[in-house]
């Protein structure tokens, strides 16, 4: 089984409170684990403050705030519990950088600083979404908690990820799936 480029969406009778009613976008599925993002779960930074925290100017400098490019006024997520103090790049793939684990044709997974740089600087990628920490599963882990019925999967859409607001996500990652979410249950069942 693999469930690369799939979301994973929490079920209701997870009560973890690092998991529970998120959706994470999986980047790499293999015998040895799983690595992904939560794409719904906003820190109370946003990109303009993260880059000013790493020392990256911006290019464009708005006379207000509400003049400021829509990319940096993005929250930046809580990617997951590994390496919070490391970010993590979901981004269309205009550009290779140093660090890159290239997902699918259209979406990219990048660790280096670089892709930042060149956020700061106007000259990124497309479509961007920044995250601190990750999601990580060791091997047989992620498919233990799916035989659980820990989390739906379902092929990932990217609009999801990057173009919803954050709010929607969760709902739009159902629907992917013809679930509206006020019929799912918290209590699993085998027939």
């Amino acid at each position: 089984m693999d469930l690369t480029d799939h979301f994973l969406i929490a079920m209701p009778s997870m009560l973890d409170p690092i998991f529970g009613g998120t959706v994470v976008y999986l980047c790499e599925h293999n015998q040895n684990g799983a690595l992904g993002v939560v794409i719904n779960k906003p820190t109370d930074m946003t990109m303009d403050v993260l880059l000013d925290r790493i020392n990256l100017k911006l290019e464009i400098k708005p006379d207000t705030p509400d003049a400021m490019p829509e990319v940096y006024r993005r929250p930046v997520m809580f990617g997951g519990p590994v390496q919070v103090e490391r970010g993590f790049v979901l981004h269309s793939t205009s550009d290779q950088f140093s660090s890159t684990l290239q997902v699918t044709d259209g979406i990219a997974l990048t660790t280096s600083k670089d892709v930042l740089e060149a956020v700061a600087h106007g000259n990124g990628p497309a479509r961007v979404l920044v995250s601190l920490g990750c999601s990580g599963w060791s091997a047989g882990q992620l498919e233990d908690e799916l035989g659980r019925n820990g989390w739906l999967t379902v092929k990932a859409d990217p609009a999801i990820i990057f173009e919803l607001p954050v709010e929607e996500r969760f709902t739009a990652a159902l629907a992917l799936l013809g679930i509206d979410p006020v019929m799912l249950s918290g209590d699993a069942g085998r027939a």
